[in-house]
């Protein structure tokens, strides 16, 4: 378990200094984000084929995935806001990474399997799923969310893009695995054949195996890494004792109201950026599987289906598995460019990404798409929180971590309310043109922050000090 020391910036009393974490801390404090985002890429690759699967139709999908923001947007504020009025034996963050790892776990399990729990208590297989679906959502949030405020507790600022981008690396190997597993169990033999109205063998295996890697990581973060005491938090923030406040719902409010203005461009950015990222997550199945395997929109349990539907996962896994080494690039590029220009070209290029994939007929050579997205995910996972931190106060850390997410779940409820009338409406069911749509708002997310967001005003040397930190 790690130990740190602070010092005081006067070298005896004062306010006390947060100290520099090493790489091997920073790795631990965020190695449960590999679980959860294993269970993430499990189910962006894999609901909206498992909800296919059970008989949605292509138009009803962004509805039923509507549960994903839905749950974002309630829960996240409220576990921040609780998080940092919390001090447990455990800790402060600590006790919801658990808490959102167990529910997280039994959504896994019984997500894939709506269809055989259906036939135990007589109800509706997609209800069902869409249940599990939430559970799942509301799970990960709660792990997900204390995470993010983790890095502010833990890290002194000029760490803070070091922080996340570590995250970042650790969210692209988890979506790897978990975007590649329904694939790698096919070749081993399991079926990716799905009976009419329940999931194939490949997709439940696969949950079985993230539900088990989810405990794992959690409880390795949770045993490697001590959180600072309330006291410490207190001598960091001005030097005065700690004083516990009560926890009150009604501070959220108080808490949206008063949030910084760069907040607020930042929430901009996010806004154009999750619209895009939702439009791809729920309709890439059904995209390759009319515009580039020639199948009818009505077609969601043939082997070619599913096929589309591994092949999603293999996608996913790729821009997952490409945002790795650009998020060690993240710090060094931000140093020559600027934080916000870093960000804008990350946008630009997954902006070009996502239209792209309409013009490349061939999908043996749709890697070269991901390769945009993964510049695009690496950033969007840190840059705009390493901007944040900047600007809000230590002790409404976990607040505001929540509160920014509403900038990244309303656009998805947008999405998720409009998008399938639109792709089926307008589109004539062809899902393609609507992922074309999201490249282009990505593209305006890149101007927005060329026009909206502050630069960053660190020094030569703070950036300098992120570099040496990102390297190994």
């Amino acid at each position: 378990m790690a130990v740190m020391d602070g010092r005081y910036a006067d070298g005896s009393s004062g306010k006390r200094i947060k100290p520099n974490l090493s790489m091997l801390q920073i790795i631990n404090m965020s190695m449960g984000f590999l679980g959860i985002q294993m269970a993430f890429g499990l189910q962006n690759g894999n609901a909206s084929r498992i909800l296919a699967n059970l008989g949605a139709d292509v138009h009803e999908l962004s509805w039923f995935w509507l549960v994903a923001p839905i749950t974002g947007l309630i829960v996240q504020p409220i576990i921040g806001h609780m998080g940092d009025n919390t001090w447990s034996p455990l800790g402060r963050r600590k006790p919801y990474f658990l808490i959102g790892a167990v529910l997280c776990a039994i959504g896994l399990v019984l997500l894939p399997n709506a269809a055989s729990v259906t036939q135990m208590f007589a109800a509706n297989a997609l209800l069902l799923a869409v249940i599990f679906l939430a559970m799942m959502d509301a799970s990960v949030n709660i792990a997900m969310e204390p995470f993010r405020a983790l890095v502010g507790d833990m890290l002194p600022k000029h760490q803070g893009t070091i922080g996340f981008s570590v995250q970042t690396i650790l969210i692209g190997i988890g979506a790897v695995l978990g975007s590649y597993l329904p694939d790698w169990l096919t070749k081993l033999g399991i079926s990716n054949e799905a009976p009419k109205g329940f999931v194939a063998d490949n997709v439940i295996y696969s949950f079985y195996v993230g539900a088990a890697l989810l405990i794992i990581s959690i409880l390795y973060t949770i045993i490697m890494t001590r959180e600072y005491s309330p006291q410490e938090f207190a001598e960091f923030e001005d030097g005065k004792e700690a004083e516990l406040e009560k926890s009150k719902f009604s501070d959220i409010f108080k808490d949206f109201a008063t949030i910084p203005v760069q907040m607020k461009k930042l929430g901009i950015v996010q806004f154009f950026s999750w619209f895009a990222l939702f439009t791809m997550w729920v309709f890439t199945t059904s995209a390759l599987a009319t515009h580039h395997m020639g199948l009818s929109p009505e077609d969601t349990h043939s082997k070619a289906f599913n096929d589309a539907g591994d092949l999603t996962g293999k996608l996913f896994g790729m821009y997952n598995l490409w945002a790795i080494p650009f998020a060690f690039l993240l710090t060094p590029i931000a140093k020559w460019i600027g934080k916000k220009q870093t960000h804008a070209l990350a946008l630009l290029c997954g902006g070009l990404g996502l239209i792209s994939m309409y013009f490349i007929k061939d999908v043996n050579n749709l890697w070269v798409s991901m390769i945009g997205l993964g510049f695009a995910w690496a950033s969007i996972l840190a840059m705009p929180y390493a901007m944040l931190i900047e600007v809000i106060p230590q002790r409404k850390m976990g607040v505001y971590m929540g509160i920014f997410n509403f900038f990244i779940v309303i656009p998805q409820i947008i999405n998720g309310l409009f998008g399938g009338p639109i792709v089926s409406g307008v589109f004539g069911k062809q899902a393609m043109d609507y992922v074309v749509v999201g490249g282009i708002c990505m593209l305006i997310g890149a101007v927005v922050t060329m026009i909206f967001v502050k630069s960053d005003n660190e020094t030569p040397k703070e950036i300098e000090e992120e570099i040496k930190q990102v390297h190994f």
